[in-house]
C-alpha cells in the first residue's frame, strides 16, 4: 500500500491534481438538488487508503444472454428481489482498470422481469466494503424518486421496498444516491422488464444490452489504474464509451444466433450524458417498440433508432444471412472508444438474400 501511495503522490503532484480531485477542493459544491460535490475529498483518501480491499473481478462485463426467461403463468404473484451495491476494480479496456461500482458485481446491472400485476418486494443490500452510499431508482416505480428515498443504504446496510408493477414496459433503473450522475457513471444502471398479462410474442432468442459511459483522468487508451474525470463527466465527454461494461464485452464468442432464428434484444441506454442511435449493420429492426413501450404497435423495417439517456427500446429481427454482424452507436466516431459489439450468425449461406466474395478487411 505504501508503494501503491508513493508512486501515486509521485506521479500526479508534479503533473497536476487530476479534475477528480480538483473538483472537491475549487468548486465545492455542484447546484443539483440538495447534492454536494460530485465526489468529496474524503472519498478520495478513503478510496486510496482502502485500495487493497476492493474484490479484483476480473470480467466487469454483463453477458448480454444473461436474460430471465419468459413468464409463462398467468396470475399475478410476489417477487423477491435481491440486488447487492458492490464498488469493485476491474479492467473498462484492455490494461486500463476503473474502480466501477456495481449492481451485484457487473455491468450493466442483472435484469429484472415481472409481470404487470406482480408485487415487487426489492432489497437492496450495500456491501460492507463500499466507500460510498448507494440506493436504487427504478423507472417502473410510481411514487417518490422511484424508490431511491427508501433505499438509501450506507456500506453494510441493507433496506427493503415494495411496489406494484402498474405498467408494462421495458424500463431503466440506476442508483439515486447524490450525486446520481457520477454513481451511473461508474457503471451502476440497469433495466427491469414488465411484460404485459399474456406476455410478448415468442421469439427463438433474447438478448440483454446497454450502452454506458466512463470519464477517466488518463487519455484513451491510458493504461493501468485510472480515476475518474468529474469535470469532464460535466463536460459530457467521456473517455470510454461501452456497451455491457467494457471494450470488447459483446463478441462473436458470446452473442450467437443460427440463420431463420427471430431475435429480441432489449436495448438501454445508462448513460450519463449521450443519445444512442442504435443500429445493428447488416440487419433491419422488423419490430421496434420505441422508448421501451411494448404495449404500442411496433414500427417497422427501422435502419436506426434512438435512445435517450435513461431511455430503452425493444428491437426484433430475423437474421437470414450467416456471418458476424457489429452493433454500434452510429455515432461511429465513438466506436474508436468502445462503442462497438459484434455477434455471430450461424447457418448455411443465403444467396438468393446476399451474394459474393467478401474481401480482406471489409466492413460497412
Amino acid at each position: 500500500m505504501a508503494v501503491f501511495l508513493g508512486v501515486s503522490i509521485f506521479f500526479y503532484v508534479p503533473n497536476g491534481l487530476p479534475n477528480a480531485f480538483q473538483y472537491p477542493f475549487f468548486l465545492a459544491k455542484s447546484y443539483g438538488p440538495g447534492m454536494g460535490p460530485v465526489l468529496s475529498a474524503g472519498h478520495v483518501w478513503e478510496f486510496f487508503t482502502r485500495f487493497g480491499k476492493f474484490e479484483r473481478v476480473a470480467d466487469i462485463a454483463r453477458d448480454p444472454n444473461d436474460v430471465p426467461p419468459p413468464i409463462t403463468r398467468t396470475a399475478t404473484t410476489t417477487v423477491h428481489i435481491e440486488l447487492v451495491a458492490k464498488e469493485v476494480i476491474s479492467q473498462i479496456a484492455p490494461d486500463v482498470h476503473f474502480n466501477v461500482w456495481t449492481f451485484d458485481g457487473k455491468v450493466p446491472g442483472p435484469m429484472l422481469r415481472v409481470m404487470e400485476g406482480d408485487q415487487v418486494m426489492l432489497t437492496l443490500r450495500n456491501d460492507p466494503t463500499s466507500i460510498h452510499s448507494h440506493s436504487i431508482d427504478l423507472h417502473a416505480v410510481i411514487g417518490p424518486g422511484g424508490g431511491a428515498p427508501v433505499t438509501t443504504v450506507a456500506p453494510g446496510e441493507s433496506k427493503t421496498m415494495t411496489f406494484t408493477a402498474l405498467r408494462p414496459g421495458l424500463f431503466v433503473y440506476h442508483c439515486a444516491y447524490p450525486n446520481a450522475a457520477n454513481h451511473m457513471a461508474h457503471g451502476m444502471y440497469g433495466m427491469i422488464l414488465v411484460e404485459p398479462k399474456g406476455g410478448l410474442p415468442k421469439v427463438d432468442k433474447e438478448f440483454y444490452v446497454m450502452q454506458g459511459e466512463y470519464y477517466t483522468v488518463g487519455g484513451l487508451g491510458r493504461k493501468g489504474l485510472q480515476v475518474d474525470d468529474t469535470q469532464a463527466m460535466l463536460d459530457g465527454k467521456p473517455q470510454y464509451i461501452i456497451f455491457n461494461g467494457r471494450v470488447g464485452a459483446l463478441s462473436t464468442s458470446t452473442m450467437q444466433v443460427a440463420r431463420d432464428q427471430s431475435v429480441r434484444m432489449f436495448v438501454g441506454n445508462g448513460g450519463v450524458n449521450l443519445v444512442s442511435s442504435f443500429h445493428v449493420i447488416g440487419e433491419i429492426f422488423e419490430k421496434l417498440y420505441i422508448e421501451g413501450s411494448i404495449e404500442t404497435p411496433p414500427l417497422k423495417n427501422v435502419q436506426t433508432t434512438t435512445i435517450p439517456a435513461g431511455g430503452a427500446a425493444v428491437v426484433e429481427f430475423t437474421p437470414l444471412v450467416p456471418g458476424n454482424y457489429m452493433l454500434v452507436d452510429h455515432a461511429l466516431a465513438r466506436m474508436d472508444r468502445g462503442a462497438w459489439g459484434m455477434f455471430m450468425v450461424t447457418g448455411e449461406p443465403n444467396p438468393t438474400v446476399y451474394d459474393g466474395v467478401m474481401s480482406a478487411g471489409s466492413g460497412h
